[in-house]
C-alpha cells in the first residue's frame, strides 16, 4: 500500500530532523520525506496536522508470557498492546517457559507472532547457558542463524565467574551482544524491597545496593578481559550509574539502560505494602531516582525500556514478600516519556532517541529513524490529550498497573508497521 502522511510534525532523531512535513510510505519501505516521489499516488492518506509523527518505539526487554506462561498473557494480546501504544518492536528475553535456547523455541515464537497477524516486531534474545542453568554453554552459534539478536542469562545467577568468562568470550566470538542484569543472588537473598528506612519500618526483607554494584564490578571486569560487546539491562542505583559512566570512560564497549518505572517511582511508594509496585530489582531512594535521571541526562543510559511483565490478578494479591514481581508497562510507557519532557529530564527529541535510535543502533534492528529505505514503523501521536490511568482500559492482558489514576496527556493515535496500518 502506498501511503501518504501529511502535514505531521516529523521528529527523528537520527536524521536530526524536526520539522511539519510530509511522509511516503511504498509497500514496506518509507521512500521520502518532504517531497513527492515521482509518480507516487497514495491509496490512503492520513491527516497528522497538529500532531507528531515519530520512528516506532523499540523496546528491549520485554515479557509476553508466551511460551509457557499464557494464562497472564499472549503474543497475541501483548504485541496488540504494544502496536496500538506507539511500540513496533519487542525484545523477548530468554526466561520463558520453555528457556529460548535452541533454534526450535525460536521459531515457535515466531510463528505464534505470525498467527497473531504480525502486529508488531518481535526479536528474540538467546539464552547465554543452556536451560539458563549457568553451568553448560548454549550452542550460539545455532541460535544466532536462528535469528537470535542477542544473548542473556536473564536472571539466572551463573555457576561460577569461570563459566560467565567463557560465556562471554564464545559470545564475543560471534559477534553478539550481551545483556547483562547486575544480580548477586547471595546478597539479593529473600529481599523484596530496597535496604532503607522503609523497609526497616516495615519489616520487609531488604536487598542492599550492593546486591547489584558488586555484580556489576564483577561483569565489568569481565567486559575488560573478554572484549565482549556488552549491555547492562535495568540498571537501578546511584553507583551503578557512576560504574558505567567510568567504564565508557575507559573505551569498554559497554551500554545500559534502565526501567521506566524506575525514573519515577521509588520504595517509599510502596509504604502502604503496594503489590503492583514490587519490582526487580527493587524500587529505590529518590537519591537513586535522580541519579538514573542524570544519568540518562549525560548519556550513561542510553535506553529506557519497559520491563513489561504482565501478570494475572491472582500473582499480586499474595503477601508482599511473596507477592510476583512485575509491572504491566505497555500502556504507559509513551505517556511516562512524555512526562519525562514534561519534568525537563530530557529535551523531546532526546527522549525519543531513548526509546528509537539508540536502542535499535545497540541491538542492531532494522527500526528506529524516519529516512527513505527505511523500514516504515512510524507512530502518529497526539500529546495534547488529558486523561486519567486506568487499569481496566489496558490493551495489554495484564492490568497490574503501579500508575492507576496518574495524569497523562499522551496518546497514540495510528501506528503503521511495515507499511501496515495497524487497527
Amino acid at each position: 500500500m502506498k501511503i501518504r502522511i501529511k502535514n505531521g510534525r516529523v521528529i527523528d532523531p537520527a536524521s536530526a530532523t524536526d520539522r511539519v512535513t510530509d511522509v511516503f510510505i511504498d509497500l514496506q519501505l518509507i521512500s521520502a520525506v518532504g517531497s513527492v516521489p515521482d509518480g507516487f499516488v497514495a491509496e490512503k492518506e492520513i491527516d497528522a496536522s497538529g500532531k507528531l509523527v515519530l520512528p516506532g518505539l523499540v523496546d528491549i526487554q520485554c515479557r509476553v508470557r508466551e511460551p509457557g506462561l499464557t494464562h497472564k498473557a499472549s503474543i497475541a494480546s501483548e504485541t496488540n498492546a504494544a502496536a496500538r501504544n506507539g511500540i513496533t518492536s519487542l525484545c523477548i528475553p530468554p526466561d520463558s517457559k520453555p528457556i529460548t535456547d535452541n533454534s526450535a523455541i525460536v521459531e515457535q515464537i515466531h510463528h505464534s507472532n505470525q498467527k497473531a497477524g504480525n502486529r508488531c516486531h518481535i526479536y528474540t534474545i538467546g539464552a547465554l547457558t543452556k536451560k539458563l542453568q549457568g553451568e553448560i554453554l548454549s550452542n550460539m552459534g545455532t541460535l544466532k542463524q536462528a535469528g537470535c539478536i542477542a544473548l542473556s542469562n536473564a536472571q539466572r545467577p551463573f555457576l561460577n565467574n569461570l563459566v560467565q568468562r567463557r560465556a562471554m568470550e564464545y559470545a564475543a566470538g560471534q559477534g553478539m551482544l550481551v545483556v547483562i542484569q547486575p544480580m548477586d543472588q547471595a546478597l539479593y537473598g529473600n529481599g523484596c524491597a530496597h535496604e532503607g528506612p522503609l523497609a526497616t519500618r516495615r519489616g520487609l526483607p531488604p536487598i542492599p545496593e550492593a546486591a547489584e554494584t558488586a555484580a556489576l564490578a564483577k561483569d565489568i571486569e569481565l567486559v575488560a578481559q573478554t572484549g565482549a560487546r556488552t549491555h547492562f539491562g535495568q540498571i537501578s542505583c546511584a553507583r551503578s550509574v557512576d560504574m558505567i559512566r567510568q567504564a565508557k570512560k575507559d573505551g569498554l564497549p559497554v551500554s545500559a539502560d534502565a526501567s521506566m518505572h524506575q525514573l519515577f517511582l521509588t520504595d517509599f511508594d510502596i509504604d502502604n505494602f503496594d503489590t503492583r509496585k514490587l519490582v526487580i530489582p527493587p524500587l529505590r531512594s529518590e537519591q537513586d531516582k535522580h541519579a538514573l535521571r542524570a544519568g540518562l541526562a549525560d548519556g550513561t543510559i542510553d535506553c529506557i525500556c519497559s520491563d513489561h511483565q504482565p501478570h494475572d490478578a491472582d500473582a499480586k494479591l499474595k503477601p508482599f514478600p511473596s507477592a510476583e514481581p512485575g509491572i504491566s508497562s505497555l500502556d504507559v510507557f509513551l505517556p511516562l516519556l512524555f512526562k519525562l519532557v514534561e519534568e525537563g529530564v530530557l529535551p523531546l527529541a532526546e527522549a525519543i532517541a531513548k526509546v528509537t535510535q539508540h536502542p535499535a543502533r545497540i541491538f542492531g534492528l532494522p527500526a528506529g529513524q524516519i529516512a527513505p529505505g527505511e523500514l516504515a514503523d512510524l507512530i502518529i501521536v497526539d500529546d495534547q490529550q488529558s486523561y486519567s490511568c486506568r487499569s481496566e482500559e489496558f490493551l495489554s492482558a495484564g492490568k497490574n498497573n503501579a500508575f492507576e489514576g496518574w495524569d497523562f496527556s499522551t496518546r497514540v493515535e495510528h501506528s503503521i508497521i511495515a507499511g501496515k496500518p495497524i487497527d
